[in-house]
């Protein structure tokens, strides 16, 4: 029975797959406009950020749109498709769970941020 419930929910992943990510690329808001000074800032910024996510995660689309209408140029990180992007943050955030926003600030420190929502909240607050 649990093979089957697997097999059920890989099945309607396949088939959910492309049509989230279509979902994405058609509802993906415009960028916010910037000076090219204050866009450089905000790039400079963005160095220390990574979002471990992946593709068709529906909390992980909703991040990147964020991003999108923000104008950030964050590093994204698949954790599915890469075993030691998976491993950096199990071993970094302690759970493999996505999407997790890394921060690495000035002073070295590293910190963790998982949830959407607080991920998005963040960002607005140092971007918006």
């Amino acid at each position: 029975m649990r093979i089957l419930i697997r097999y059920f929910f890989r099945g309607l992943r396949v088939v959910l797959a492309p049509v989230m990510i279509m979902s994405e690329k058609l509802t993906t808001p415009t960028s916010i406009e910037r000076t090219p000074e204050d866009q450089a800032r905000v790039d400079q910024a963005c160095q220390g950020l990574a979002l471990y996510q992946f593709r068709t995660c529906p909390f992980c689309i909703k991040v990147r749109k964020e991003m999108t209408r923000l104008g950030l140029n964050i590093e994204l990180r698949d954790t599915q498709l890469d075993p030691a992007h998976k491993q950096a943050l199990l071993a970094g955030g302690g759970k493999s769970k996505v999407p997790c926003l890394k921060i690495t600030h000035d002073d070295g420190r590293e910190e963790w941020m998982y949830e959407s929502d607080t991920i998005n909240s963040w960002l607005h607050q140092q971007f918006g």
